[in-house]
């Protein structure tokens, strides 16, 4: 077996050996040699994980890219005993769910969160579970709650446990079909958007969807509207995507006639409204893909991507650009730098295991039965 023995060395887990902040003040591109040369020496008992979001200098280092779940999938199905995530906190916590009970979840830098994810935490959601009931919203036909994959472990938990499930943005549909076959209503956590984008292209009237505000009582909507609707929106949003405006796909239309605009669901109803088509970000690469030679996209999503695609489609005879000519970085997934992989990596080289990433037993349990869930439906 390639690399070190690492189950052979002492293990101890902290959060500031070799110290960081020697690293992080190091240019970037001093990094590439320890990150190669670490690599090495830990051979394949440590693979890393790069999200599409990340930067370039990051992603370049990565065994396996994609979107959060495709990464947990791919990295609990490795042989690997170190799963190094670069991305945001709540995909490290979906990689140690999903893992296989010897493999240990590792996130560069612990600042790496998300804001939409962030947005619903789980005091606010079981108040929020608690008023709905005491308003008689849970009676009748009853409601479920649903949440995206973009929430922490605890929420995931809490709808696994209510007998909701987690959804991706390529399966929300399928699981608002799910959920309405076992009751008239959901909670949908924690982005608003794409929880009315699945609607409305369900049939559901915007008028039949309330958003609820955790800082307001009874989430600032009256009692009465919230029995009537058959969707209640967690007031969360993408802080990329919501800058997405429908004054920026008219700006195409007006200056690249014969563009088509790509969006992803997490953008604004009246922006998903006037796009060419939205989907996930593996569904955005898999349409430009596809796409016959001569063919041009403006994408609304993660300017990183966006970029790449860029890149990577120019030979093709395929130009992308961005929805929004000022673009957008997500500003948390940027926090992973070379500086904090490199730490990371050398940390493992001699027998330190940082910044690890897990989920208590209670919690891991109900949110495997609310990601396993998703799988059923999606067969």
């Amino acid at each position: 077996m390639n690399g070190l023995l690492l189950e052979d060395l002492p293990v101890q887990v902290t959060g500031e050996s070799c110290s960081l902040d020697h690293y992080l003040v190091q240019p970037d591109e001093t990094m590439d040699g320890s990150i190669r040369a670490a690599r090495e020496k830990l051979g394949t008992q440590a693979v890393v994980l790069g999200h599409h979001y990340q930067r370039d200098e990051v992603i370049r280092f990565a065994d396996f890219t994609g979107d959060s779940y495709k990464l947990a999938k791919a990295a609990a199905q490795t042989d690997a005993k170190y799963l190094i995530f670069c991305g945001v906190h709540f995909m490290a916590e979906t990689a140690d769910i999903l893992g296989r009970p010897w493999q240990q979840v590792i996130l560069p830098d612990l600042n790496a969160g998300c804001s939409m994810a962030d947005m619903a935490e789980i005091g606010q959601v079981e108040d929020c579970w608690e008023s709905l009931e005491r308003l008689r919203v849970t009676a009748g036909d009853g409601i479920l709650p649903l949440t995206y994959m973009n929430s922490a472990a605890d929420i995931k938990a809490f709808c696994g446990e209510r007998g909701g499930l987690v959804c991706t943005s390529s399966s929300a549909r399928e699981a608002f079909e799910w959920a309405f076959q076992r009751a008239g209503k959901i909670l949908f956590l924690p982005d608003q958007h794409l929880g009315r984008n699945t609607a409305f292209a369900l049939g559901i009237a915007l008028n039949e969807m309330v958003v609820w505000d955790p800082y307001q009582l009874n989430g600032g909507v009256e009692p009465e509207r919230l029995r009537a609707a058959r969707v209640i929106l967690w007031k969360g949003h993408c802080s990329v995507h919501q800058r997405f405006l429908p004054e920026h796909v008219d700006r195409v239309r007006r200056e690249e006639p014969g563009m088509q605009v790509l969006v992803h669901p997490e953008c604004r109803w009246e922006v998903c409204q006037k796009a060419d088509a939205l989907g996930s970000t593996e569904r955005i690469i898999e349409l430009i893909e596809k796409a016959p030679e001569g063919s041009s996209f403006a994408v609304g999503t993660e300017i990183h991507l966006v970029n790449r695609l860029a890149r990577q489609f120019a030979p093709r005879g395929k130009r992308v650009i961005t929805l929004d000519e000022s673009g957008c970085l997500c500003t948390t997934m940027y926090r992973i730098s070379p500086q904090h992989l490199a730490w990371t990596l050398e940390n493992l080289v001699d027998g330190r295991v940082v910044n690890r990433i897990q989920v208590d037993s209670e919690r891991k349990r109900w949110a495997r039965v609310a990601l396993n869930r998703m799988l059923e439906i999606k067969h």
